[in-house]
């Protein structure tokens, strides 16, 4: 793994972290259904995309 790609992984866990915390914000409101499903989509992406960078 290159540097780029460490530093990416890096970038793609502080993310998943934040929107971690927003999707438990979002589930406990619940005021938009439709959030909750866009957070959990984007926190699925960004670990889809570690396990790529990782395989390479």
């Amino acid at each position: 793994m290159d540097k780029k790609a460490k530093k990416r992984i890096e970038v793609l866990r502080k993310k998943i972290e934040n929107t971690q915390q927003r999707l438990n914000g979002a589930k406990e409101q619940m005021d938009d259904p439709q959030e909750v499903a866009d957070l959990e989509k984007t926190i699925a992406d960004a670990k889809a995309e570690i396990e790529k960078l990782k395989a390479s």
